[in-house]
């Protein structure tokens, strides 16, 4: 199925809760978003592990549909985190000897250190691509980390210059873009939650780095950035310190958490001309928002975004969230588009 036409489709930002006969959630809370390998975190090893994943995909994909969302994910079941999936896939990344990256709130995180030019060797999420295009028939979007917050997420033994090194892993990702698009999936997202987290540097090399990511990949294309998964980050700011920036990038779609942060939605005026992926859904409350309150989110956006420009999704990633608080969410957050959607056609 091509991209939806009607106003305000629905979507998720990518992640969706792993089934628990698949993942210790425990381990998976304890970890926090790992960075380096996190294999603990599997009740299945071993030559079962690839056939539990796909059949915890198909789970994903299903309750998407039955939520009735427009564009689906593969709910990235396969990964540990949103990113180390990809980033340890790479060549010139040492994995047995991690490093450290301590963020502006003093916490330590081990992470790969680059030893090598970056260089992609093969393709990581093709098959995932290809998987989820096999057992939908709905809009489909694939995610992958962007390549500044890679550069973000590793220690640098080896580059002497951070912008050489954010550049090469723009080039890896540009190559898995467009073995991605080549599968026909509808939606190519790229993850950047830290552009906001260091400025000054997505300033410098950010949007140079996630052009050069995006160089030749026709179709929609999307930037999502946030504050951090609500079950790892609490307290959130209610503005970005990096986001009209982003309307120098050659992506369609910018998508950005809103709801939980009660962002003021004036900064979209920046955007003008993209269309905006809307966070919606507040993932720091399990409680189930009502249609209309969904709704009324959707409205504030329509002040500053016309309605073709308009996508609704969750804040971020639900891969957190307990299975039946995310399928009442995306039910929610589909009625609650329904509603305006018929306000708006009178």
């Amino acid at each position: 199925m091509t991209y939806p036409t009607h106003l305000i489709p629905t979507t998720v930002v990518g992640s969706y809760p792993q089934p628990d006969w698949l993942v210790n959630r425990e381990t998976l809370h304890h970890h926090g978003v790992p960075r380096t390998h996190a294999h603990d975190v599997w009740r299945i090893a071993g030559d079962w592990l690839e056939q539990a994943q796909d059949d915890g995909t198909i789970l994903a994909i299903r309750e998407m549909e039955r939520a009735g969302i427009d564009i689906v994910t593969d709910g990235e079941v396969r990964r540990e985190s949103y990113s180390n999936r990809f980033a340890l896939a790479l060549e010139g990344i040492d994995t047995d000897h991690p490093g450290t990256v301590t963020s502006s709130g003093g916490r330590s995180t081990a992470v790969p250190r680059v030893v090598a030019p970056i260089r992609r060797v093969a393709a990581v999420e093709t098959r995932d691509a290809q998987f989820l295009l096999r057992n939908t028939g709905h809009a489909t979007k694939i995610t992958l980390p962007g390549p500044f917050t890679l550069s973000q997420q590793v220690q640098n033994d080896f580059y002497k210059d951070e912008e050489e090194m954010a550049m090469d892993y723009a080039i890896a990702v540009n190559q898995e873009l467009r073995d991605l698009k080549a599968t026909g999936v509808d939606v190519i997202q790229l993850d950047e939650p830290w552009v906001r987290t260091s400025p000054e540097k997505a300033t410098r090399f950010g949007i140079k780095a996630i052009n050069r990511a995006l160089q030749g990949i026709e179709g929609t294309t999307a930037v999502h950035l946030c504050f951090g998964y609500a079950a790892v980050v609490a307290n959130k700011p209610s503005g970005y310190s990096f986001l009209p920036q982003l309307a120098d990038t050659i992506a369609t779609q910018i998508s950005i958490e809103a709801a939980q942060p009660r962002l003021d939605l004036g900064v979209l005026r920046d955007l003008a001309g993209k269309t905006i992926m809307l966070g919606v859904l507040d993932l720091g409350d399990n409680t189930v928002e009502m249609a209309e309150t969904v709704a009324a989110r959707l409205r504030a956006g329509l002040r500053f975004v016309d309605a073709t420009r308009l996508v609704a999704a969750p804040d971020c990633g639900m891969k957190y969230l307990p299975r039946d608080v995310a399928f009442g969410k995306l039910k929610a957050m589909v009625a609650g588009a329904a509603i305006v959607r018929r306000e708006l056609a009178g």
